[in-house]
């Protein structure tokens, strides 16, 4: 049965986060992030030094809640508790490349989590599916069902999404993950890597902070300093699924400062 069986996603389907991108499209080619003018351009004016106030505010405000709530509690942290695998269907063999690329920066960036992809469906524990633009709404109602593809339509009209169940223990069991192929490289690569961090744990969109990619104004189209901190914070050993908020911040002192030393090495970053 699928994870997203439509007769039962309200109850299976723990939490769902979108972003709704505007950015024109581009012609379709397997370009990666370095070689996107858009994307290079944003690259060169990044902010990368952060107070740990900033970080931990971040961090907060993104690893709890759920943009989209379907069922379940969202007041504890949700993240996989071993190897992540990610599986891509698609026959766009050039957008299926790109999603490679994305998945292994992720894993060059965020210490503590082993990400890759794989050719097994059956041995996956995040599937992407990669669809044309006019066949989103057809893959949301078969995921979802038709009354809440409508209303996920409606309300947020999105061209990338992700969402992910996890078990009694918080731990994530299984991510599923929906990119449109024909929009153009920056928007694919945008989403790619939103909506694939997202699928592990920070679900949660923020108007409130401007340097994440979990903002529904801001496009990176790349893995960000700032998200990396995010990201390295949620899957330190010691930052466990089902913690609360109270629980994290006890620990969070010791974590951020072994963080800031990893993200400062593997981003080659100054004083």
């Amino acid at each position: 049965m699928s994870a997203l069986n439509p007769s039962s996603a309200a109850l299976r389907i723990a939490l769902l986060a979108f972003a709704a991108l505007t950015c024109a499209p581009e012609p379709a080619t397997t370009a990666v992030a370095g070689e996107l003018p858009a994307i290079a351009s944003r690259q060169r004016v990044e902010k990368k030094n952060f107070t740990d106030g900033e970080i931990v505010e971040g961090f907060l405000k993104t690893a709890f809640g759920a943009e989209y709530h379907l069922a379940g509690r969202v007041d504890r942290i949700r993240k996989f508790d071993g190897p992540v695998r990610v599986y891509a269907e698609s026959d766009r063999t050039d957008r299926k490349t790109q999603l490679a690329k994305v998945v292994a920066d992720i894993g060059k960036r965020v210490q503590h989590l082993d990400i890759a992809m794989i050719d097994s469906n059956e041995a996956a524990n995040v599937r992407v599916k990669l669809v044309r633009d006019r066949d989103l709404f057809r893959t949301l109602t078969s995921f979802y069902g038709a009354e809440k593809a409508r209303e996920i339509r409606t309300s947020l009209d999105p061209q990338c999404l992700s969402g992910f169940r996890k078990n009694d223990n918080f731990e994530i069991e299984h991510s599923d993950v929906i990119l449109t192929v024909d929009n153009g490289d920056f928007v694919f690569l945008d989403c790619a890597y939103e909506e694939l961090l997202q699928s592990l744990g920070p679900i949660n969109d923020t108007a409130s902070v401007p340097w994440t990619m979990f903002n529904d104004d801001v496009s990176m189209g790349y893995f960000d300093v700032y998200d990396q901190y995010i990201l390295n914070l949620l899957y330190d050993p010691r930052i466990k699924a089902g913690m609360t908020v109270t629980e994290v911040k006890a620990v969070l002192p010791t974590v951020l400062a072994d963080v800031r030393s990893w993200v400062k090495q593997v981003n080659d970053l100054k004083e």
